[in-house]
């Protein structure tokens, strides 16, 4: 229950920051395009460093409760300093410093769940599903909170959510660790095959990020419908992704979760692909459906995948999965940019392009796997 309330908490405050955080740069700070691209490359760069970093010391004689309450308290004063802060280089380092250290707090978050579960468990997925949850309102209260209070009461409320976040990891109990009995699979997976993998969900991850930051301006420019047409849709997707995460995570326990991101990646195809020839904001609407069945396989069951791919380093393993969101976020930030020159609607033409190339990583993954399994033989 502890273990819920912290990703519920957690959730709604990175909800409530991290979509407005270019609005404030922009319409606050008043920064250039250049100081704003500064901005949104450096950022993600740091959470990487940062979040792998805690993700190895979390892994060795850290506490990994620890970790996640380091994670809060960097929140708390990252949060609260851009509260006050209206410096550009004052908020950059604010941001490479501690909300970067904030970074690591989900991926600590569900090596925490998957240790305290002892393996594959649905503890990982309604973990996830909170987060989701936690997404649908987040945004929409956010957006309430900066028209009645201003920035300092979207920050400021970030940051006590962060402490709140710090406050509950520090009562939780350390689980002893226990070495979980990898089979054959996940041990030929995490030796032969885990760089690829992890380049597929780069691809994979980037795609989605590319599909949803993308949304607002191809329904407004190329659908002639609203911002609010645009935010249904996408708060849709949110909620349709909730019963869905709860599913497969359900029958991850019971089948291949490699096979299982493969279908993902497959039915994103169909995703994108239907995108690229939508005429209308209905069929926008209708193809929602889709896209959440992608992300709760991706991005739901594709957490306890890496975790399977390295069971004796949850902690690495759900930072890497972690990484590859933020780096395919990075690339998708870029292609928003170069279908700004060519139209919106190539958006989805890149999307699908990088779901092609992650389905081929992954299925060459399965095949390193399948080569290296003659040689391995199961933990005792």
């Amino acid at each position: 229950m502890q273990l819920s309330v912290i990703s519920v908490v957690s959730g709604v405050s990175m909800a409530f920051a991290m979509p407005f955080g270019s609005l404030f740069l922009t319409s606050v700070i008043g920064v250039s395009s250049v100081q704003l691209s500064v901005f949104l490359i450096a950022s993600p760069l740091a959470s990487v460093v940062a979040s792998t970093i805690m993700g190895k010391l979390s892994d060795g004689r850290v506490q990994r409760r620890y970790m996640l309450v380091a994670g809060g308290l960097a929140g708390t004063i990252g949060y609260g300093l851009y509260s006050v802060l209206r410096d550009y280089w004052l908020l950059l380092g604010t941001s490479v410093i501690f909300v970067a250290i904030t970074s690591s707090l989900l991926p600590q978050l569900f090596a925490y769940g998957r240790q305290v579960s002892q393996g594959p468990s649905m503890t990982v997925s309604v973990l996830r599903t909170l987060l989701s949850v936690a997404w649908v309102a987040g945004p929409p209260l956010a957006a309430l909170v900066v028209a009645n209070i201003g920035w300092v009461g979207l920050f400021g409320a970030s940051a006590i959510l962060q402490f709140g976040v710090a406050v509950l990891a520090i009562l939780l109990p350390e689980p002893k660790a226990e070495p979980e009995q990898a089979t054959v699979e996940e041990t030929g997976h995490s030796r032969a095959g885990f760089s690829i993998v992890m380049a597929a969900f780069v691809l994979l991850q980037g795609s989605v990020a590319l599909a949803v930051s993308g949304l607002p301006l191809f329904v407004t420019a190329n659908l002639e419908g609203t911002v609010g047409d645009a935010g249904l849709a996408m708060g849709l997707c949110a909620a349709l992704e909730i019963p869905m995460m709860l599913w497969f995570g359900a029958l991850a326990n019971r089948m291949s979760q490699h096979k299982l991101v493969v279908i993902g990646a497959a039915i994103s195809l169909s995703y994108h692909g239907l995108m690229v020839f939508t005429q209308a904001v209905w069929q926008v609407m209708a193809l929602q459906l889709l896209h959440a069945t992608v992300i709760s396989l991706i991005m739901g069951v594709g957490i306890t995948y890496f975790q399977s791919l390295d069971p004796e380093r949850p902690g690495h393993a759900t930072t890497m999965f972690s990484n590859t969101q933020i780096i395919g976020g990075m690339v998708a930030g870029a292609l928003v940019g170069l279908a700004k020159e060519f139209g919106y609607r190539w958006i989805y033409g890149f999307s699908l392009s990088m779901c092609v190339l992650g389905l081929a990583l992954l299925l060459v993954a399965g095949r390193v796997r399948a080569a290296a399994e003659p040689r391995l033989s199961p933990a005792r």
